[in-house]
C-alpha cells in the first residue's frame, strides 16, 4: 500500500468511528458518505487501531482531570468526552439492541423493534447499566493506570466490533451487512488474525498480562453477543456491533478493576 492509500485509508476509519471532520467527500461531510461506508468495512480490521488513539484522547484527559476534579466527576465526563468523540453512534446501537432482545416475537418484529425511533424501557434500563458501571469503574481507576486501561478497554471496545463481525452472519438488511461480508471474504482468517495481532501487542505492551485477560474479556463478551443475537434476530446488525463496542469497553474495565484488587 502506498501512503497515499493508508492515509486515505486511514481517514475513512476515523470518519466513521469519530465525529472528527477530517476533508470532504463526495461534497459531503467526510463519515457520512458511500466511499467512507466502504474503506471503513473494507479495512474493519484496523477498527483497533483507531480504538487505541480515542482512548488515548480520553486517557489523556482523564489524566488531566484527575489532578483537579473528584474521581467520580472525572469518571462521568471521560465518557462523555468517549461518546461525543464516537457521536453517541454505538450507545444508540446498545439501546436499540436491549430494547430488539426483550421483545416478543420473530426475528423480523424484533428487528423492526430495534429500528424503531422510540427507545424502551429495556434500552433505558441497559443504557443506564452500562454507561453507570463504566463511568464508576473509570472513577476507580487511579492517575498512574487510567491512560494505559482508558486505551486498552477502547481497543478492546473495536476489537469486539470485529469478532461481531467475524462470527457473526448477516442479516438481510441494514449497514452491518457491508461489515458482516467484509468480514467473511476470502481473507477473514487473515484479517481477523490483523485486529487479533494490533489488540494483543498494544495491550499488552501497555498492561503486560492484565492486557491480555482484557481483551480475552471483551473478546467473550463480544461471542455472548453474537449467540444472543442470531437466536433473536438470526444474524448480527450494526446495532448490535454498536451494543458489543459500549458491552466490551464496561466489560474491559471492569476487568482490569477486578484483576488490580485480587493482585
Amino acid at each position: 500500500m502506498t501512503l497515499t492509500v493508508i492515509a486515505s485509508t486511514l481517514r475513512g476509519l476515523v470518519c466513521f468511528l469519530t465525529i472528527f471532520p477530517i476533508g470532504r467527500c463526495e461534497g459531503r461531510t467526510c463519515g457520512e458518505c458511500d466511499d467512507c461506508f466502504t474503506q471503513a468495512s473494507e479495512h474493519m480490521y484496523l477498527f483497533p487501531l483507531i480504538g487505541a488513539f480515542i482512548g488515548l484522547l480520553a486517557g489523556l484527559f482523564a489524566w488531566t482531570l484527575l489532578h483537579i476534579l473528584p474521581s467520580l466527576v472525572v469518571g462521568s465526563l471521560t465518557l462523555g468526552l468517549l461518546l461525543l468523540i464516537t457521536g453517541v453512534h454505538h450507545t444508540d446501537g446498545l439501546l436499540d439492541f436491549g430494547d430488539g432482545v426483550m421483545s416478543s416475537g420473530s426475528s423480523e418484529r424484533k428487528i423492526q423493534v430495534m429500528h424503531d425511533q422510540q427507545t424502551g424501557a429495556a434500552g433505558i434500563a441497559l443504557g443506564l447499566i452500562t454507561i453507570g458501571t463504566t463511568v464508576f469503574s473509570m472513577a476507580e481507576l487511579g492517575i498512574g493506570i487510567i491512560v494505559r486501561a482508558a486505551i486498552s478497554a477502547e481497543v478492546s471496545a473495536k476489537l469486539a466490533m470485529v469478532v461481531c463481525a467475524w462470527a457473526g452472519r448477516s442479516t438481510r438488511r441494514g449497514l452491518g451487512k457491508r461489515f458482516v461480508e467484509a468480514m467473511h471474504g476470502r481473507w477473514r482468517n487473515v484479517r481477523l488474525m490483523s485486529a487479533l495481532t494490533t489488540s494483543f501487542v498494544t495491550a499488552t505492551l501497555l498492561l503486560q498480562t492484565l492486557g491480555v485477560v482484557t481483551l480475552i474479556a471483551g473478546i467473550a463478551t463480544a461471542l455472548v453477543i453474537v449467540r444472543v443475537s442470531h437466536r433473536s434476530f438470526q444474524g448480527v446488525t450494526g446495532d448490535v456491533m454498536g451494543a458489543a463496542n459500549d458491552l466490551a469497553r464496561m466489560v474491559s474495565l471492569v476487568t482490569i478493576l477486578g484483576a488490580m484488587r485480587w493482585l
